[in-house]
């Protein structure tokens, strides 16, 4: 038993491959303006306050107490 492609199912077809092109691209744009906000509200939060580099926010304060960060590399302790 063969099947034919009828006109119908390339009508159906092509219904489906735009909505999901559609989805895509919505998703797509969504997504990118969600990373865009992070990236935009984590750069806000890193330049407000004194704005020096290697400083950041004491957690439970108002960002005007400020610690340096730890180096990203310790020296050994001698035993």
């Amino acid at each position: 038993m063969g099947t034919s492609l009828t006109p119908d199912y390339w009508r159906q077809f092509a219904v489906l491959l735009v909505i999901a092109m559609a989805v895509t691209f919505v998703l797509s744009a969504v997504l990118d303006a969600l990373y865009l906000r992070s990236q935009q509200r984590r750069a806000a939060r890193l330049t407000s306050g004194t704005g020096t580099p290697g400083t950041r926010r004491t957690p439970g304060t108002d960002g005007a107490v400020r610690r340096p960060e730890r180096p990203a590399v310790r020296t050994p302790v001698k035993s």
